[in-house]
């Protein structure tokens, strides 16, 4: 009896806060305030439950609350039976649906026979930055909400209830899944949730299939096993857990493949950043933020990325005196398109990102990068410490090739394989290339008649390099002595 009456009395405190909303537009400022108050204090007086919310961000944090993520996964699993308004995403190549539920709907929660409100809220706030078109702002949280007895159980054991199972459930659930950066400029005044997009991460390649040298692929196996397995030695000798690779070699060697290879083997995601769209070191900043513990980051063909060889400085001497003489006008335009043209993240940027201060707001992350060309990057950039392990991928050895053989063909002998094994020695190809002769372009084709293209191929590839050498000598003699 008591509680149907508390219960009414809070329909009407609700209908006496929706007439307050109406009307206080009426009321000159100094009195609006000081009614206001007490509306609240009878409202608060009389409403028998109490609202606690979870914000996706709380305040100015650029991180996503951990909370709100757990909600989130726990809310999708119990509310695709309860809700009757839900939202509906598709894996797996269409093989698997998932429901959550759909904004402003209620899901109820029964927990030690004590009912919970669940709602899923967003408000849309409207800015109007200086010299800019307004944009809207998206928050969103969850309300819960329960009756004012039952705070303590909400409090000391319900919500570590729903926190668990959605830890639970994203270990049950998780997929791997492969990252990219948006351009700075598409990303919205305080739309936080838009710096990486992403698709499910499924490339096949492993390290049974990665073709080069056995030793040194068991190497590599070594110490990404033992890197995922040190988080305690890493705490103990105070250091950030995290490893840098630098993957060099020319084209067609694997990298892309070997960093394919290394989230397959640790189950990481991978974050495949682009420097040339991101805006500034600012910017840089918060795409390491939103990245997550278990990952691998990656900037593929570093040394074309940016100019991060440490010449900018140079550049810029060398230009000082040309500018001095250019008309004004011209030099301010040139200066707003030199301002416009691109990204403005610099060498110690990187360096900040890579082992800064703000490389420690995650754990249990790789940081790889790759180059065809390792002596055009910063010295800076690659010493040990940003850089851990440098892993050189080369032309293809007979161990490569046996292992692509292997791959391609289902072949570990043949009568063959002496000669393309004298080849290998004395030419340089690439594994891709070598694949390429291997694969089997029509359903005639035989083993035999693969392995005889790729024969010709290693000829001709290493007739291509004789002329080259011979034409390089004639050059050489046909300029003479170098003079001091």
């Amino acid at each position: 009896m008591i509680g149907d009456a508390m219960t009414n009395l809070g329909s009407v405190a609700a209908g006496l806060m929706f007439l307050w909303t109406i009307f206080s537009g009426w009321l000159p400022t100094q009195f609006r305030d000081h009614v206001e108050q007490y509306v609240h204090r009878v409202r608060d007086y009389v409403y028998p439950y109490i609202d606690i919310t979870f914000h996706e961000y709380e305040g100015d944090e650029i991180e996503r609350s951990k909370a709100y993520a757990a909600i989130e996964r726990f809310l999708s699993t119990n509310s695709s039976d309860r809700a009757n308004r839900l939202r509906a995403k598709v894996f797996n190549d269409n093989e698997s649906v998932v429901l959550s539920m759909d904004e402003n709907v209620v899901v109820i929660d029964d927990f030690q026979d004590i009912k919970i409100w669940w709602t899923s809220k967003k408000n849309i706030l409207q800015h109007q930055p200086l010299y800019s078109k307004r944009v809207d702002e998206e928050k969103r949280y969850y309300k819960l909400t329960c009756r004012r007895e039952h705070r303590d159980t909400i409090k000391n054991a319900y919500l570590q209830h729903v926190l668990h199972e959605g830890k639970a459930i994203a270990v049950r659930t998780r997929q791997r899944k492969l990252y990219t950066n948006n351009k700075s400029e598409n990303i919205g005044y305080g739309n936080r949730r838009s710096m990486w997009s992403h698709i499910i991460f499924e490339h096949p390649s492993t390290f049974d299939t990665l073709a080069m040298d056995p030793v040194k692929k068991e190497v590599i196996l070594d110490d990404l096993r033992t890197f995922s397995e040190s988080k305690d030695y890493y705490k103990k000798v105070g250091k950030s857990w995290k490893r840098g690779y630098l993957l060099h070699g020319p084209p067609g060697t694997g990298k892309s493949s070997m960093i394919a290879a290394m989230a397959n083997l640790l189950e990481y995601d991978i974050y495949d950043l682009e420097l040339s769209s991101v805006k500034d070191n600012t910017d840089l900043r918060k795409l390491l933020i939103e990245t997550s513990s278990k990952s691998i980051i990656v900037i593929e063909d570093i040394d074309c990325s940016l100019d991060l060889t440490g010449q900018r400085k140079k550049k810029n001497e060398e230009n000082k005196d040309d500018d001095e003489t250019i008309d004004p006008i011209l030099k301010k335009a040139q200066e707003e398109k030199e301002k416009n043209k691109g990204s403005e993240v610099t060498l110690s940027g990187l360096l900040n990102f890579v082992d800064g201060l703000w490389s420690a707001c995650g754990s249990e992350r790789l940081i790889v990068f790759t180059t065809n060309f390792l002596d055009k990057l910063d010295v800076a950039l690659t010493r040990r410490g940003r850089m851990d392990m440098h892993i050189e991928l080369s032309y293809c050895c007979f161990e490569a090739f046996k292992v692509l053989a292997k791959n391609y063909m289902d072949l570990e002998s043949h009568e063959l394989f002496g000669i393309i094994s004298g080849l290998l020695k004395e030419t340089n190809i690439t594994p891709a290339d070598v694949a390429e002769d291997l694969i089997r372009k029509s359903a005639k084709q035989d083993v035999e008649s693969c392995l005889k293209n790729l024969i010709n191929s290693l000829k001709k590839a290493k007739e291509e390099a004789r002329l080259k050498a011979v034409k390089d000598a004639r050059m050489k003699d046909e300029a003479g002595p170098s003079s001091c």
